[in-house]
């Protein structure tokens, strides 16, 4: 299949494009540039792989956990463009993505939620498919959970924000970490790939963000 990918819950605008076997991306590091670039860059990217939009069969994109603006930016532009070609779409989340990008086997994810807080989950990979071991969710770094076993890979920016708590609550666990990962559009794009394949695209009005947080800052009281 046709496919695009779009991942903008990071610093990053990270775009990948599918022509059949062929995969072509791109990973920017884009600040808050994410909403001035990403139509140009996307559109490069097709020229690249030789294809129109018209020739797109669908879209993928990453729906969160990750920043707010971010998040609204990658679905909205799902949203805008599968609307225009009735496309169907596909959200895949960004914790697994970064485990997909990382390419172990077992892995546990962290990413800097700001608010001392990270979003964190833990994935095994058995015979080609990913299990979730622990389910995404939102904590302080001294109240992820833990996992059995010592052969886990940590992943993500949290372990670069918050490494001393987080070595202390799961060093014991950790046969080494990874904190420059992120999740790219290549790997969304390789998550989607077989549920566009067993029809499980859905209408363009429900690409929606995840957030599993309510609350963009904390108050002054709370920063006190």
């Amino acid at each position: 299949m046709n496919l695009i990918a779009i991942e903008t819950s990071t610093a990053y605008c990270s775009l990948a494009v599918s022509k059949g076997d062929q995969l072509h991306s791109r990973h920017i590091l884009a600040e808050q540039r994410h909403a001035e670039i990403l139509l140009d860059e996307l559109s490069g990217l097709l020229r690249e792989a030789g294809l129109t939009l018209a020739d797109v069969q669908g879209i993928a994109y990453g729906e969160g956990p990750g920043a707010f603006t971010g998040l609204r930016i990658a679905c909205g532009v799902t949203q805008g463009l599968a609307l225009a070609r009735d496309l169907p779409v596909i959200g895949v989340g960004t914790l697994l993505a970064v485990a997909e990008a990382s390419g172990e086997d077992n892995v546990l994810v962290c990413i800097d939620a700001r608010m001392s807080e990270v979003y964190h989950a833990a994935y095994r990979k058995s015979e080609g498919e990913w299990l979730d071991i622990t389910p995404p969710g939102l904590c302080a770094p001294a109240a992820v959970p833990l996992v059995a076993g010592k052969d886990w890979c940590g992943c993500g920016s949290g372990f670069n924000a918050y490494e001393a708590l987080l070595r202390a609550r799961l060093g014991a666990s950790l046969r080494s970490t990874r904190p420059d990962l992120a999740p790219t559009a290549a790997a969304i794009l390789g998550l989607a790939q077989p549920r566009f394949a067993r029809g499980e695209g859905r209408p363009a009005g429900m690409a929606l963000p995840i957030y599993l947080r309510d609350k963009v800052a904390l108050k002054t009281s709370e920063r006190k």
